[in-house]
């Protein structure tokens, strides 16, 4: 039986069209797999692609991918609204079909390994594939962003590579279930709307179950966001996530202008009624996961 795994790395660049289109290419090279969908965003200037294939071919895409962006982005000179720590800043392996989250980890594990020991980037392990608690969460890993990481790397020694960081910062690589990534633009210019429903909304500060949210400027909009994580859409959906800012917004008397996904969704995820419900601000029919697979 085929394996199949879905990989969605995260760039950090979101506004040079010629670097997006050099490391799409570097996965497109490679044979044995399929680049499903890119989602560019300027403010956040910040790029996901997704792509899947059997496990083998999909860690080389992934490295040649990762390798591609050290060479072409340079952390030093990156601004953008979404916290980062490295060129490739995130890079999840999902199983998908035939392969359990156990056999993924000893794939997430080749990656990293590779990336550290031949691109001298430090890796930290996270989700499925950490090996301390505190690293399963991403935000951990990331606190302080790169600026950050570069004074405190000492401390905070990545699981491989060196520790110490270039121009294209560190890189988190690990197994994680299928996530949602979803987001609100609120019709203000408030950030501190955003985050303040950003704050009520999210899990760890007693909001909906599986949700992590950030509120954050969109100046290309000129609104606010609130940027969320769906982790489990079993418990949580993103209609659930749509109603709950919704209420939050009239509290100030703003309403949702529309809402976007990034990457690919789980067809159980949304109803046919929710794909008008949620007001997203462009088709969605291409961004359905199990159309590819």
């Amino acid at each position: 039986m085929k394996q199949i795994i879905e990989c969605v790395p995260n760039f950090s660049e979101g506004q040079n069209t010629k670097t997006i289109a050099e490391i799409a290419d570097a996965i497109k090279q490679t044979s044995g797999v399929q680049l499903l969908h890119i989602t560019s965003d300027p403010d956040h200037n910040r790029t996901v692609m997704t792509f899947i294939g059997e496990p083998k071919p999909v860690i080389t895409a992934a490295f040649a991918a990762i390798e591609t962006a050290s060479k072409l982005i340079d952390l030093n000179q990156h601004q953008g609204v979404h916290p980062r720590i490295g060129a490739t800043d995130v890079c999840p392996l999902v199983p998908l079909k035939n392969i359990s989250i156990e056999e993924c980890n000893e794939y997430a594990e080749e990656l990293a390994q590779k990336v550290a020991n031949e691109l001298y980037i430090p890796i930290y392990l996270y989700e499925s594939s950490a090996k301390t608690p505190v690293r399963k969460l991403l935000a951990n890993i990331r606190q302080g962003n790169y600026e950050g990481l570069k004074t405190k790397i000492q401390e905070r020694k990545p699981d491989f590579g060196p520790s110490k960081l270039g121009p294209a910062g560190a890189t988190v690589i690990g197994v994680r279930k299928i996530l949602i990534a979803y987001n609100i633009n609120l019709e203000s210019t408030d950030l501190k709307i955003a985050q303040a429903i950003a704050k009520k909304l999210r899990e760890k500060d007693g909001g909906l179950k599986s949700i992590r949210a950030l509120g954050l400027t969109i100046n290309q909009k000129n609104c606010v966001q609130v940027s969320c994580n769906i982790t489990d859409y079993n418990i949580t959906r993103p209609r659930q996530v749509f109603d709950f800012v919704a209420q939050e917004a009239a509290k100030h008397h703003i309403q949702i202008r529309e809402s976007e996904l990034i990457g690919l969704i789980p067809k159980a995820a949304l109803t046919i009624e929710d794909r008008t419900y949620l007001k997203f601000s462009a088709p969605i029919e291409s961004q359905i996961l199990e159309e590819y697979y």
